[in-house]
């Protein structure tokens, strides 16, 4: 391997971080770029930045990966008195305080290493601030990675966050020599809203992780005994993004006709983290004996249980039209029946219909949902199961040779600062 073919990859979402499906976008292109003759550098956050750690995939970064991780504090958590705090402490994010010694961080890699490109990923949208930082004072290319929009439409809803995520996006999108997007329509929303940079603008979905699915195949099954149908939603359900209320109202219409009986059906959420609001709503629709919420579980757990439920659960509202769970593409790889609920104009839908699943619901219609639970259980979902070609398309593999076909394909100028 060439010594100059290095990628200094920044991210804050990286193990041993826990409860971020964000995690696994990088991990696993630095799992992988070797493969391509590549060699990854992570520059993340001191574990002191994090609501919550695990030692979970810790044992799934490569053994030569160098990883460095620059000083971070929590604003939220480490600078509040009395639980409040200056808004310009957490602007852009609450991690703004990562950007000094990442800055320091960085450059040392740069110069001890010698990588011939920058990758930055967002969210965090400090990352971005320290991948312009460090393009700018060593002149490597810039690859400038958003896993979801920046400014958009009422989000951030504080005006001041919102102008300071414009200005970083404005930054990435001119200055790095190429943005990468999970989604298409999030792509094309960047294309037309700085046209002068379209062409550098690219499409890089998430994927799913086979050497993971391997592993979970050894896990001993906890499906026996269980004569109850159950349809697992894994991971966070946000109030508004996810918004669960409908699903609940959707049950409680297939209860009073019958359709369905306590113990016979289980809804399982698995560490959907606003347990107390749908507790709430289970009492509020009177369907408690259907749902069941869970702790978070090891990531490896979580992949074997989604492939011994009997359905999966994808909730995502139409204010999300341009995003796509990173969960989804463990969804295919489950191969488990996909019980959709979500805008059927949005890209979640979209990559669901490539994937061979046309049949789904909307998110804020009980009466859809409750036809589509409805029909899983009367067909066993045989029409609801993806299509092999597209799941193989969709691997970490495939995806991180997409990234490489983005880097430079010779050495780069440097202008390092002494």
């Amino acid at each position: 391997m060439s010594e100059n073919n290095r990628l200094l990859m920044i991210a804050y979402h990286f193990p041993p971080l826990a409860g971020s499906s964000g995690i696994q976008r990088t991990l696993r292109f630095a799992q992988h770029l070797p493969a391509f003759g590549w060699e990854p550098l992570v520059l993340s956050a001191t574990p002191l930045a994090y609501e919550r750690t695990s030692d979970d995939l810790l044992s799934e970064l490569p053994a030569r990966l160098v990883v460095r991780r620059a000083f971070a504090l929590d604003t939220a958590r480490h600078l509040a008195i009395g639980g409040r705090y200056p808004g310009w402490l957490a602007r852009p994010d609450r991690w703004t305080t990562w950007r000094f010694d990442a800055v320091r961080v960085g450059m040392q890699m740069i110069k001890r290493y010698r990588p011939r490109a920058i990758w930055s990923t967002y969210p965090i949208a400090t990352a971005h601030c320290i991948g312009a930082e460090l393009h700018r004072r060593s002149g490597l290319p810039w690859l400038a990675d958003f896993r979801d929009p920046m400014a958009q439409d009422g989000y951030p809803a504080d005006p001041a966050t919102w102008a300071a995520y414009q200005r970083i996006e404005q930054v990435a999108i001119s200055q790095a020599n190429c943005s990468l997007f999970t989604t298409p329509s999030a792509a094309a929303q960047y294309r037309q809203r700085y046209p002068a940079h379209a062409a550098r603008i690219h499409l890089l979905e998430n994927g799913y992780d086979e050497d993971s699915f391997a592993a979970a195949s050894l896990r001993p099954s906890s499906a026996a005994g269980n004569t109850a149908r159950v349809l697992l939603h894994s991971g966070i359900v946000y109030p508004d993004e996810r918004d669960p209320r409908q699903l609940l109202a959707a049950l409680r219409l297939l209860h009073d006709e019958g359709a369905i009986q306590p113990g016979r059906l289980i809804v399982r959420l698995r560490a959907a983290v606003h347990d107390d609001l749908i507790r709430q709503l289970a009492q509020q629709y009177q369907v408690e004996h259907y749902v069941e919420l869970c702790p978070a579980v090891g990531y490896v757990d979580a992949l074997r249980e989604m492939t011994q439920v009997d359905g999966l659960l994808v909730l995502q509202a139409a204010n999300c039209n341009q995003q796509v769970p990173a969960k989804l593409y463990e969804y295919l790889r489950a191969n488990r029946p996909i019980l959709c609920l979500t805008d059927p104009g949005g890209d979640t839908a979209a990559v669901l219909r490539h994937a061979g699943v046309s049949r789904m619901a909307r998110l804020d219609c009980a009466k859809e949902i409750a036809g589509l639970i409805r029909h899983h259980l009367q067909t066993h979902g045989s029409d609801l199961l993806p299509d092999a070609a597209a799941v193989a398309d969709a691997s970490r593999l495939q995806r991180t040779r997409q990234l490489v076909e983005h880097l430079p394909t010779a050495p780069a100028m440097r202008n390092l600062v002494r």
